[in-house]
């Protein structure tokens, strides 16, 4: 999709990446590994540009497998990483698969983008945890701009209402959402001249909090971006995210990867989750299913290293509703 901006455009979107790097304390003295190929992927360039200007030392890693990237993170000791939260995870894999200890290496700020993980409490924890670093997440779209910055608290994202204006579209009425509601975003842009967007609606599925108690005085999304409109599942009357199933799965240490895949059983809706699991035991995986999400979901346990593995943004949900079950 292009979207065509202007030189002052560009300056802008270099000025709300300064929103994001103040986030994630990264300065002129840091050295940012740049997980990313030299694609058309607007979020790479932008966040380029801004640690240029911001005096620091840019790496950037693109036609490089990510073994070459480790690599390149020690030998040039990268102290800030930017890439999906699908790809720190697949490079913590990698990492401990070729006996290296990535909480041995210097990078101690992670930033994320592209999708939920950054903001989904299991996810942070294991990226966090396999580094030793502190992870910002960060979040924006091609049509709008790097709209939000991660709450170093770990409880969400900050949208940058001074460069956008945020609506939010309750889900169940479609009409302005109340604090704590969950609800569409909806954003107007206030520095893009050159492609201007006014009332968006980006698709993605917050929780606004309009009188959060910290020192931003911007309205905090609880729990960052819980999904995709799109991908909201009811599964016998009880409404589900992709990044809910998520952050259940991600707290077993012991699955490597897993795959989501909605079905049709008769006239509702259901879910099939095939997990790597070290332990083969996928029961308990179940049991914390139903516990957490109040249903019965069929789990089941599949050869490790089979499942696919991510350097961009992560595809682990899979939708054959129309297609029927498997």
């Amino acid at each position: 999709m292009p979207v065509l901006d202007t030189a002052t455009d560009w300056q802008w979107w270099i000025d709300c990446w300064q929103f994001i790097l103040d986030a994630a304390d990264v300065g002129p003295a840091d050295r940012a590994l740049l997980a990313f190929s030299f694609g058309p992927f607007i979020g790479f360039w932008s966040a380029h540009d801004a640690l240029v200007a911001r005096g620091g030392m840019v790496i950037p890693s693109g036609g490089m497998n990510t073994l070459a990237r480790l690599e390149l993170m020690r030998t040039a000791k990268a102290t800030a990483l930017f890439c999906t939260p699908s790809y720190a995870l697949r490079l913590a894999e990698v990492a401990r698969q070729n006996r290296i200890n990535p909480a041995h290496l210097e990078v101690r700020k992670i930033i994320v983008a592209g999708e939920p993980g950054g903001s989904v409490g299991a996810i942070r924890e294991q990226i966090e945890s396999s580094f030793g670093a502190t992870l910002i997440d960060h979040a924006g779209a091609t049509e709008v701009g790097p709209w939000g910055f991660g709450d170093r608290a770990g409880r969400g994202l900050f949208v940058i209402e001074t460069e956008f204006i945020a609506e939010f579209r309750s889900l169940a009425t479609g009409e302005p959402a109340a604090d704590g509601e969950i609800a569409e975003l909806v954003i107007t842009t206030l520095g893009r001249s050159g492609s201007p967007v006014i009332r968006y609606r980006t698709g993605d599925v917050v929780r606004p909090r309009f009188a959060s108690d910290t020192e931003s005085r911007f309205v905090l999304l609880e729990g960052g971006v819980l999904g995709r409109a799109d991908d909201m599942l009811i599964v016998r009357g009880v409404n589900i995210f992709p990044s809910s199933v998520e952050q259940i799965l991600r707290s077993f240490p012991e699955i490597v990867e897993f795959r989501v895949t909605a079905i049709k059983q008769g006239a509702l809706d259901g879910l099939i989750v095939e997990v790597e699991d070290r332990l083969e035991t996928p029961d308990r995986v179940a049991r914390e299913l139903a516990l957490r999400l109040g249903l019965k979901i069929d789990v089941r346990c599949v050869e490790l290293g089979s499942l696919p593995r991510f350097e961009g943004k992560g595809k682990r949900f899979f939708d054959q509703r129309q297609a029927g079950a498997p």
